[in-house]
């Protein structure tokens, strides 16, 4: 079968631009595509923010984006990706994304990404090249299957098929319903089996309706989201469109994330050989003024403190489970303050058996992960989760809640068996919580060998991006030949 020209259309990439697993996902999978053979491109905004990693090349002729009343006039510069040769484009306008953050707390934000919608298909126009396929990612490129299926179908981009990739359902862009005249849609558009939704233009929505296919980053999330407990007001949607729907799991750079080769960490170790690991544990110690201990089981988080990732369940059990338990942890994160505040008054009553650093580190998110013994994630829900990963290449296993990626990606360990990666745990409560946070200590202190085991096992999985691009590309094709009949 013919290589496939594959365009990825993303808020953000890993390294250049990050404000969660979306960007490490878009920083890796073009890549590996592209190893297949394959023709992969990246489009993605230029914040005032954004790493200008690499060489980068500004094109002489300007980009004329039609929308609201009068064409925009953008920039664009190309680069590549970092350890490869894909294609990077970003677009520079500085009245849209001439700012610090990625997704602004201002009220323009829809329509600084339905900009960045028109924007990709017209560079695409002007770069003269027209993929097979573009790969979407979340409600910010909610419009762009939209423009492809109305005013863009009688183009040359008319047959292009897109894959819309589901990493968050919660997060969905509503807007007022001008911003359908200011993308230049069809009036008709804004209907309930189109873009509307309770009296406003639905991003999330639209792609859901108007995408060739459809994936999630995980396939527990691909059936989660399709109930009504899941779907935030779009399960029926989902279900609707449930042919479509393909659940794939993310993976990750194994190559960036290789204790055997991680330059930001202290010292270095491997399956073969740990002594690395005690090493980083007490620089990670040391780092959040716990007391150096190589015999203490020490509890990593790295998270961002917001409802979802159920960090104020561990914030209503930590002082119960450091006064009952021989135990240490080492906690990096910020958002709700309240569960801020509850890690703050928890290190100032707890010296020297918990740590925080509020904020986000990249270098010492990595020593988290490598110095902690067991690696916490309570999450009330996970589309897919990338940390968990992270911590079992890093030999370090996780405790985790039953939802989500977490159920896809880490196996309940049984006492005496030869099974399990880390520990699950169902209700999300701060008791059921504790309760494996229990289990875990046990086997640290009282089962040395079968811990040990259960951290080879991790550090084993193969959780690369190779073994799931094929699914992509599989997932590309279908759509190619939805789209036009024939089969790439």
């Amino acid at each position: 079968m013919r290589p496939l020209k594959v365009l990825f259309v993303s808020p953000e990439v890993e390294p250049f631009v990050k404000v969660g697993g979306l960007a490490d996902m878009v920083g890796a999978l073009p890549k590996e595509i592209a190893a297949l053979g394959h023709d992969a491109r990246v489009m993605c905004p230029l914040y005032s923010t954004t790493k200008r990693v690499g060489e980068w090349i500004s094109r002489e002729e300007p980009l004329g984006v039609e929308v609201g009343p009068e064409t925009r006039w953008a920039r664009t510069w190309e680069t590549t990706l970092p350890g490869g040769k894909v294609p990077a484009y970003f677009i520079e306008h500085d009245w849209y994304f001439g700012r610090a953050e990625v997704y602004s707390e201002a009220s323009d934000n829809p329509y600084r990404f339905a900009f960045f919608c028109r924007a990709a298909l017209t560079l695409c126009e002007q770069l003269g090249w027209v993929p097979d396929v573009i790969h979407c990612h979340d409600w910010t490129t909610g419009l762009l299957p939209v423009m492809l299926n109305t005013t863009l179908r009688d183009t040359t981009l008319g047959k292009v098929a897109t894959v819309f990739t589901i990493h968050n359902l919660e997060h969905q862009g509503l807007a007022p319903r001008a911003l359908v005249e200011f993308a230049r849609l069809p009036a008709g558009e804004f209907r309930s089996d189109s873009l509307e939704s309770y009296g406003s233009v639905n991003m999330m929505k639209a792609g859901l309706y108007h995408s060739t296919k459809l994936t999630t980053v995980s396939p527990t999330y691909a059936q989660e989201i399709r109930t009504r407990d899941g779907g935030f007001g779009l399960d029926g949607v989902l279900r609707f469109r449930s042919a479509d729907l393909l659940g794939i799991l993310n993976g990750i750079d194994a190559a960036a994330w290789d204790p055997a080769t991680d330059a930001s960490l202290p010292a270095n170790y491997s399956a073969a050989d740990f002594a690395g690991k005690t090493k980083c544990k007490a620089a990670l110690q040391e780092k959040l003024g716990l007391t150096i201990d190589p015999h203490v089981a020490v509890y990593g988080v790295v998270a961002r403190l917001v409802h979802q990732k159920g960090l104020d369940l561990l914030g209503e059990a930590l002082g119960h489970i450091v006064e009952r338990m021989h135990v240490q942890f080492a906690l990096l994160g910020s958002g709700d303050e309240r569960v801020e505040a509850m890690f703050r008054h928890a290190m100032t009553r707890y010296p020297g058996r918990v740590g925080a650093f509020v904020g986000f580190n990249g270098a010492l998110s990595r020593l988290v992960q490598a110095g902690s013994d067991f690696f916490v994630m309570p999450s009330r829900s996970e589309p897919c989760g990338l940390t968990q990963m992270y911590a079992m290449r890093y030999g370090t296993p996780p405790v985790v809640r039953a939802t989500g990626g977490l159920v896809d990606t880490v196996s309940n360990f049984v006492e005496g068996g030869e099974a399990g990666t880390g520990f699950v745990f169902r209700e999300a409560n701060s008791a059921a919580l504790y309760q494996a946070i229990g289990r875990s200590c046990a086997v640290y202190y009282d089962r040395p060998a079968e811990y040990r085991a259960m951290q080879l096992r991790g550090m084993a999985q193969d959780f690369s991006w190779a073994s799931n691009a094929p699914k992509y590309v599989d997932a590309y094709r279908w759509a190619v030949e939805s789209r036009t009949g024939v089969a790439p």
